[in-house]
């Protein structure tokens, strides 16, 4: 998984056009975003031929978190052609099946 943060989000995220990006904003003291992780990974294994996956530590990343408007963690995002696709803010993931289908969306 892709480590994203100000100085890479644009190149590995924004620019970047071969496949659908899915990014997992989580943070330091959130203990949902620790225990979705391994699953997140999982999905990485899984899915990762036809989708790119990154991660990004909104505690060392306040600024980018808040310019891409994510206001609550954990959030999961997947960009197509640089655009916002899908957002699933942390009252709609209630397990990691609802991130897996929302991956599967962009599986093709």
């Amino acid at each position: 998984m892709i480590e994203v943060n100000k100085d890479n989000f644009e190149a590995e995220v924004l620019n970047y056009t071969e496949k659908p990006v899915f990014v997992d904003f989580w943070g330091d003291k959130c203990e949902k975003c620790k225990q979705l992780m391994p699953d997140i990974h999982k999905f990485e294994e899984m899915y990762g031929d036809k989708i790119k996956f990154c991660s990004l530590n909104t505690s060392q990343n306040r600024r980018l978190a808040i310019a891409q408007k994510v206001l609550g963690l954990p959030t999961m995002i997947m960009y197509v052609n640089g655009e916002k696709a899908e957002v699933l803010t942390p009252d709609k993931i209630h397990s990691a099946a609802d991130i897996e289908e929302m991956i599967k969306r962009f599986y093709k």
